[in-house]
C-alpha cells in the first residue's frame, strides 16, 4: 500500500541517527543528554532493539496520558510556543532509535484553532515506560522552522534555522488576495431551443463576492439549488443566441482558509451516496484497512489517514475518462484530476462515517498578477471535532512539500463557485441532476453539450 521503497531509505536514514546523534548546541539538556547516552552505548553490552512500532505506541500512549491529565489537550511548550494541542498523526517514517533506550519520534498536533504543527520528540525508556525528555516544533502549517544537518567531525546532527520559508512559488497565496475574475463563455450554433444553466460566486466567511457587471441573452433568471444553496442563472436560448458571449465580471476578496467551527452537519446529505460518489462496498473495506487499528481514534486521526493514502497511491493525470469526478475510476485507475482525487477520499470518509463535501471553482495563479487560468479547480472538506477542514488532496499530491499545509488549507488564492454534487434544481436538466457545476451546462435535446467557456483575472496590487 505504502512506498515501501521509501519507508526503507527512511528508515535507514533513522538508523544512522542509532550511531550518533544529539539535537543541538542551543538545547543544551537534550544535547547532554544524548551525548552521555552515546558515551554509555560504548561501554554497554549489545541490548535488543526497540522496534518501531513500540516507539509508535510509545509516543502515542505518553500523549494520550498528558492529554487525560490537561483536560482533553495536549500541552506543547518550547522557546516560541505554549500550545495546546490534539494528535492528528505520528510520522511512522521517521520514528528511529538514538542508542540504548533513547528514541526520536515527529508527530502533528492540531491547536484549538485549527493549525498543524510538527512537533520532534526525543524519548528515554523501555516499551510501556517511555517519558519525552524535550520537545520542538519544527514545522508550523508544513513550513519547517529548522531542518537537521550532521556535522561531517564528529558526526553529530545539530539544527539549521531556516532564514526564510516561502510557499508562494508553490500557488499560494498566505493570508489575503484580492482580484477581478472574470468568468467567460460562448454560445455554440443552436438549431433549436435550449437551456443552460450558469454558477453565481457569492460571499461567504471567506470570500467576499461583489458582480460588478453581466453580459448575458436577454430573459435570464436567478434560481436557487435546493440542498447546498447554490445561486444560478437560468436561461431558456434559441438560435438568435448563437455565437453570444456571455461575461460575468466579479471583484474577488479572499482570505486564506483553515478549520472552522460549525454546527453539526446534515448527515443525510453528508454521509450519503451520490451517483458518482458511492458509499460502502469496497470503498468501506479499503477505508477500514488502511485506518486500521486507529478505528477507534478521532475522525481527525482517521481522516489524515486516507489523506495520506490517496496522496501516496494516485497520480494526477489527465488521460482516460477523468474530470467526471468518479470515485470508481479512481479506485480503479489511481489516476485523475482534481475530481477524482477529492470525489475518491469522500467516497472512503463517508464510508466510515466522516461527514465530507465537494466544492468547485477556480485557483488564482500566484506567480503573475494577470492573465488566463487553467481551468477549474476543486477541493474537499470534512467535519471532524466540530470544525470543517479544508483538503486539497490533487495540491498536495503534486506539491509533496505542501501535504501538510494542504490538510487543514486552502490558500486566499482561489475563488469558490459552487458546492455539492448531484444538484438538484428547478427547472432542471432532463437528465437529472447536475454532476457539479464550474463551466456553464447546456442542455440540447435532454443531453448536455460542452460550451468553450475562459476564466481569467486581474490581481489587485497595492500601491
Amino acid at each position: 500500500m505504502k512506498h515501501k521503497i521509501k519507508y526503507i531509505l527512511l528508515f535507514l536514514i533513522g538508523s544512522i541517527f542509532s550511531f550518533s546523534c544529539n539535537q543541538s548546541a542551543t538545547n543544551s539538556e537534550s544535547n547532554d543528554t544524548m551525548s552521555k547516552q552515546l558515551e554509555d552505548e560504548k561501554s554497554l553490552k549489545p541490548t535488543k532493539k526497540i522496534s518501531i512500532a513500540e516507539i509508535e505506541e510509545g509516543i502515542k500512549a505518553f500523549i494520550a496520558d498528558k492529554t487525560e491529565e490537561n483536560g482533553g489537550v495536549f500541552p506543547v511548550k518550547d522557546e516560541q510556543h505554549d500550545l495546546k494541542m490534539k494528535l492528528v498523526r505520528v510520522h511512522t517514517e521517521y520514528l528511529s532509535n538514538l542508542g540504548p533506550n533513547s528514541h526520536f519520534a515527529c508527530v502533528d498536533l492540531v491547536d484549538e484553532s485549527g493549525d498543524v504543527y510538527d512537533v520532534d520528540f526525543f524519548m528515554e525508556g523501555e516499551p510501556g515506560s517511555m517519558y519525552v525528555t524535550s520537545t520542538s516544533v519544527h514545522k508550523f502549517n508544513g513550513k519547517p522552522f529548522y531542518s537537521w544537518k550532521q556535522n561531517k567531525e564528529d558526526k553529530t546532527w545539530f539544527k539549521l534555522p531556516l532564514e526564510q520559508s516561502n510557499n508562494d512559488l508553490l500557488g499560494v497565496v498566505e493570508g489575503r488576495d484580492e482580484f477581478e475574475f472574470y468568468y467567460s463563455a460562448q454560445i455554440p450554433q443552436l438549431e433549436g431551443s435550449a437551456k443552460m444553466w450558469i454558477p453565481l460566486a457569492e460571499s461567504d466567511d471567506f470570500q467576499e463576492i461583489e458582480l460588478l457587471s453581466m453580459e448575458i441573452p436577454d430573459g435570464a433568471k436567478q434560481i436557487k439549488e435546493e440542498n447546498f444553496g447554490n445561486t444560478l442563472l437560468f436561461l431558456e436560448l434559441g438560435p438568435e443566441n448563437s455565437g453570444e458571449e456571455i461575461n460575468l465580471k466579479y471583484t474577488v476578496k479572499r482570505k486564506e482558509k483553515g478549520p472552522y467551527n460549525a454546527s453539526e452537519p446534515d448527515l443525510s446529505i453528508y454521509l450519503a451516496s451520490t451517483k458518482l460518489m458511492p458509499t460502502g462496498g469496497r470503498f468501506e473495506e479499503i477505508a477500514k484497512e488502511e485506518i486500521g487499528d486507529k478505528i477507534n481514534d478521532s475522525h481527525l486521526i482517521q481522516a489524515r489517514v486516507l489523506y495520506d493514502y490517496i496522496i501516496d497511491n494516485m497520480r494526477y493525470m489527465k488521460f482516460g475518462n477523468y474530470g467526471n469526478g468518479d470515485s470508481n475510476y479512481a479506485c480503479d485507475s489511481k489516476t485523475g484530476n482534481c475530481t477524482e482525487f477529492h470525489s475518491f477520499f469522500i467516497s472512503l470518509a463517508r464510508s466510515v462515517n466522516i461527514p465530507a463535501r465537494f466544492a468547485i471553482g477556480a485557483s488564482i495563479p500566484s506567480d503573475r498578477n494577470e492573465g488566463g487560468i487553467d481551468g477549474y479547480h476543486c477541493w474537499a472538506e470534512f467535519y471532524a471535532d466540530g470544525k470543517w477542514w479544508p483538503v486539497d488532496i490533487s495540491e498536495g499530491n503534486k506539491y509533496t512539500a505542501l501535504a501538510t499545509y494542504y490538510f487543514g488549507r486552502h490558500p486566499a488564492n482561489r475563488i469558490e463557485l459552487s458546492r455539492g454534487r448531484d444538484l438538484k434544481i428547478n427547472p432542471g436538466p432532463k437528465a437529472g441532476a447536475i454532476n457539479f457545476l464550474a463551466y456553464p451546462y447546456l442542455e440540447i435535446d435532454g443531453k448536455e453539450v460542452k460550451v468553450n467557456s475562459r476564466f481569467s483575472f486581474q490581481r489587485k496590487i497595492e500601491s
